[in-house]
């Protein structure tokens, strides 16, 4: 097969932006799309359209006007019945319309997961008013965890531990959510030890019926619902390895649709001892995968384009002691530019830049990289160096 293709990337971050980089490497030509322009991954791309990817008559609009080879969805908020269509009339959704539908919605694929897979969840409810939010919150018990159903970074999530918190956490998880459905789940909260990210890669195999590949599991830190750090590996015993191996690689086969389904997927699991509990899955790179970008030879980018392209993924993908920190925003402001890079390098480690056009409190900015003997000192390093970069605002 030829290894230069037309991809359309629908959302335009981070993320995309490490993809983008990816893809080109191979030889791809990418056309970035998203809400807004001069998008990150805009910045580094063949082509950009700017449009809501709500917008259904949009996005079909967009892809026939591209043709691609494949529709690769980076973020949440997407008219996925569209995606649909357009994957029955022979356009190649990364890594399957059905997979997208499924995961851009919390609902959908925890009622995957728990109802027609059987994995082990947290008790869980979903509700359309703050009336089924108090009779959800009964049901699962205080404390629990209310988010919307579409968000994304952990946007409009919050621990409740009683009652009282609930109307307060029902409008906050209104306001964060994405698209145009005022749903929330409402689960149990976890006492786990530690939560990870399992890297798990779809691709076509020696013989072309599908091989998975696991990277090395990542565990990861948040707050206020979104990741703050991430580091690679972290320690498991074997069993809940294979407990978290044996659950994605369920989750992954059934989301399989019209597509090949090919692709990396970021799949999240609370760990309390030797049990795994299944969280949420990302049919795309993670945030918490950044920490590839230090630790790993192939990182989560690189795997994504690989096995899109339908070229050979290794079976076996090893880490080096890594760690992720984030550079975050404090305030609004339409203008950023960044000082203490050179002190935030001097302990060696690295930092990169995302070059988001305009700030808000808490986004994320850039992050800082650093590998060492252990992901403990790693960790000190990319926190030290990520504390050390001053995000400048221009009004």
């Amino acid at each position: 097969m030829a290894h230069t293709a037309t991809i359309l990337l629908l959302g335009s971050g981070e993320l995309g932006r490490e993809f983008v980089i990816s893809a080109k490497r191979l030889g791809a030509r990418v056309i970035a799309c998203d809400a807004y322009d001069n998008a990150p991954a805009m910045q580094l791309a063949d082509g950009r359209e700017v449009f809501s990817m709500l917008d259904g008559a949009a996005l079909r609009a967009v892809a026939e006007k591209h043709r691609p080879d494949y529709i690769v969805p980076e973020i949440e908020a997407i008219r996925t019945e569209v995606l649909a269509e357009l994957e029955a009339e022979g356009f190649n959704v990364v890594p399957s319309a059905r997979a997208t539908q499924l995961t851009m919605n919390r609902d959908a694929i925890r009622d995957l997961a728990a109802g027609e897979l059987g994995l082990a969840t947290s008790r869980y409810r979903y509700a359309e008013s703050l009336a089924e939010v108090s009779e959800a919150a009964a049901f699962t018990g205080f404390p629990c965890v209310i988010k919307p159903v579409m968000s994304s970074s952990g946007k409009g999530q919050s621990k409740v531990d009683g009652p009282d918190g609930l109307a307060g956490a029902w409008d906050y998880a209104v306001a964060g959510m994405r698209g145009d459905r005022a749903r929330v789940i409402v689960e149990q909260f976890v006492d786990f030890d530690y939560e990870i990210t399992l890297l798990t890669v779809r691709h076509a195999g020696k013989d072309g019926a599908g091989g998975i590949t696991f990277c090395p599991p990542i565990g990861h830190r948040q707050e206020r619902g979104d990741y703050q750090e991430s580091w690679q590996p972290t320690p498991m015993s074997d069993s809940a390895v294979a407990q978290a191996q044996d659950m994605a690689a369920k989750v992954v086969e059934a989301l399989q649709g019209g597509g090949k389904g090919w692709g990396l997927f970021g799949v999240e699991f609370f760990v309390k001892g030797d049990d795994v509990i299944f969280s949420e899955l990302s049919p795309r790179p993670h945030d918490t995968g950044m920490v590839t970008l230090a630790s790993q030879n192939l990182t989560e980018f690189d795997l994504h384009a690989r096995a899109i392209l339908g070229l050979p993924v290794p079976a076996e993908i090893r880490a080096r002691p890594a760690a992720s920190a984030v550079i975050l925003a404090d305030r609004d402001s339409e203008a950023v530019s960044y000082s203490g890079l050179g002190e935030a390098m001097e302990g060696g480690a690295d930092v990169r830049i995302f070059s988001k056009p305009t700030s808000r409190p808490y986004r994320r900015m850039g992050v800082a990289l650093a590998t060492a003997g252990d992901t403990d000192t790693a960790r000190r390093i990319a926190r030290d160096a990520a504390g050390r970069v001053t995000i400048q605002y221009g009004d």
